[in-house]
């Protein structure tokens, strides 16, 4: 694609501009600036991308992954601002994850050991993670501070933390999988995969288009599940002290 097909397609921008404006939905201001930080940003990355896969040198894949790990954190944070410590859970389950896959990718030699390959990989790894991570602390925090008279009752009758959070804990993990595991339903029927659908345009065979997309869903699958269930058993303790007293989120934030 040309620069000027690129330009071409800006009219996918003006039409909801257009709408935005005609029945006041106030949407014009954040559609454009979505927009231009959109092009500034994936144009900076394609060229930094071109770069990497030209030196190949493992130091400029580590920090673009380093990079990934660092802005899914920035993102997922603020919807966990009332768990203490939420910082370094984000990027030590973000880690273990990417560690996870491309572990199992590498050494069994289902893709190869090049930047082509991990960074793509690890950017839709890293990027679906962070949106489980916001999806589990947003229905966990909402869970923790609607039964928390119920964590309290189950503790005064001496049970332990984990047992007093065990049915919001689950219940959360449940909630942020799900959407996962239903899209996965409905793959190939419903719409086509955007790798997929990506392979295919560039002219690749569609069966092996398929095998890729399949590979990507399979490991989105337990990044889910990984992400949901690391997440949630390293965040449920700090919600009580040593005494095994059951701390309001208000306190749990400082």
């Amino acid at each position: 694609m040309s620069y000027l097909s690129l330009a071409i397609t800006l009219i996918f921008v003006i039409i909801p501009l257009v709408l935005s404006k005609t029945l006041n939905l106030g949407l014009e201001k954040d559609t454009l600036i979505a927009t231009v930080r959109s092009i500034i940003q994936l144009l900076a990355v394609g060229y930094v991308l071109q770069f990497v896969f030209e030196s190949e040198h493992l130091i400029y894949i580590l920090l673009m992954i380093i990079l990934m790990i660092a802005a899914a954190t920035q993102n997922a944070r603020k919807k966990g601002v009332q768990i203490k410590g939420i910082t370094w859970k984000l990027i030590l389950t973000f880690l273990t994850v990417e560690i996870l896959t491309q572990g199992i990718l590498i050494g069994l030699s289902i893709t190869p050991a090049t930047a082509q390959y991990i960074i793509p990989i690890s950017g839709m790894v890293i990027g679906n993670s962070m949106v489980l991570s916001i999806l589990f602390l947003n229905r966990f925090i909402s869970e923790v501070e609607s039964k928390s008279k119920d964590t309290e009752l189950i503790l005064s009758l001496g049970g332990t933390p984990k047992q007093a959070v065990h049915r919001q804990l689950i219940t959360s993990i449940q909630a942020s999988t799900i959407p996962t595991i239903e899209s996965q339903k409905t793959i190939g029927l419903v719409q086509l995969p955007g790798m997929m659908s990506g392979q295919i345009i560039a002219g690749a065979d569609p069966l092996q288009a398929v095998l890729f997309q399949l590979l990507i869903l399979f490991l989105l699958l337990t990044t889910a599940v990984v992400t949901s269930i690391m997440l949630g058993y390293l965040s449920y303790p700090t919600l009580f002290n040593e005494r095994m007293q059951f701390l309001k989120l208000e306190k749990a934030k400082k």
